[in-house]
């Protein structure tokens, strides 16, 4: 098998990247071919939007490179290989070739079972090894402090105390919070019919504090910002609109300065890690955080166990007389 390598990125690799991405147009009959192929992945696999969007951009941007000569349905090994190597000359690193060759084995592997295609031209192409980061996740007395620090004496800062009492009580991703419809919280049984990656629901439970100020919220500053009009999201901007992620990250960020901590060791995800970590480490198994957290794979929620192992191991060290 070939190795679609990771290759480091030198110091002139942001560079290259720019220069790389200056390229065609995109073909107007490869447009029409991967939005029937998103088209008709989703149909088939109700993959999230997000997921979509991946493969659009990653089969445009294999598009774009063959520019108007063959298609991408007439793409061969030789010239796929061609593609890679301009890709690793342009400074692209491992997890984003790992996701262009998942891009490509969905579009090829849709034409191989329709019999477009004789041969798939990844069949002999090995995704690059990639080391997976543990998550960040701050600690409780952290957490207590990034809680307390929206000024929750102004409607934003109500708003922002709900938003983060939120997805720390539930282990909501940052896509479920700011998509959350209004309808979907149900404050008298303290639960949230949550709507996350493929389109797949759960019920999450959602603890004390976050029901308290998610009903304050709701009582004195939705209705205000709605001003009369009608809007789904539960969490809005003070003109009435849903909130973005940009928002949201940038929100969390001002905040983390107010708490005293510094925002690089916050990730977008950073409260959904440390639901999952806090839980662990008071003794949630592993098979109810899975189901909590909307995992597919018991497999994504192990990694959680290595981040509280981390942590064991620390105080161990810290405060065992042999450690």
């Amino acid at each position: 098998m070939l190795s679609l390598m990771p290759v480091e990125s030198p110091s002139t690799a942001t560079e290259r990247r720019l220069r790389a991405r200056a390229m065609p147009p995109l073909p107007a009959a490869a447009k029409a071919d991967i939005e029937h192929f998103v088209d008709r992945i989703w149909a088939e696999r109700g993959l999230s939007r997000q997921t979509l969007d991946s493969y659009r951009r990653d089969l445009e941007g294999l598009a774009r490179w063959l520019g108007e000569g063959p298609g991408l349905a007439q793409l061969d090994r030789a010239r796929l290989f061609d593609y890679l190597a301009w890709r690793a000359d342009a400074g692209y690193d491992a997890r984003s070739n790992a996701r262009l060759l998942s891009s490509l084995r969905a579009f090829f592997g849709q034409l191989l079972q329709r019999g477009q295609i004789a041969a798939d031209p990844t069949a002999l192409l090995q995704a690059p090894r990639i080391r997976r980061k543990l998550p960040r996740s701050l600690s409780e007395s952290e957490i207590d402090a990034l809680l307390a620090a929206p000024d929750v004496e102004t409607p934003v800062g109500l708003r922002d105390r709900a938003m983060l009492e939120l997805m720390y009580g539930a282990g909501l991703r940052v896509s479920e919070l700011i998509s959350l419809a209004v309808g979907e919280v149900n404050l008298r049984q303290g639960a949230l019919r949550v709507t996350g990656k493929g389109g797949k629901d759960r019920i999450v439970p959602m603890g004390q504090p976050a029901q308290d100020w998610i009903e304050r919220y709701l009582g004195e500053v939705r209705p205000l910002w709605l001003r009369g009009t009608v809007a789904q999201p539960l969490f809005l901007s003070r003109r009435g609109n849903g909130l973005s992620r940009q928002v949201f990250w940038q929100t969390i960020k001002r905040l983390a300065l107010v708490a005293g901590i510094d925002p690089a060791r916050i990730s977008p995800h950073g409260l959904r890690h440390a639901f999952a970590t806090h839980l662990l480490n008071h003794g949630a198994d592993l098979r109810s955080l899975q189901m909590l957290l909307g995992h597919a794979s018991l497999s994504t929620t192990q990694i959680y166990t290595a981040v509280a192992r981390e942590r064991l191991q620390r105080l161990h060290a810290q405060h065992h007389p042999r450690g």
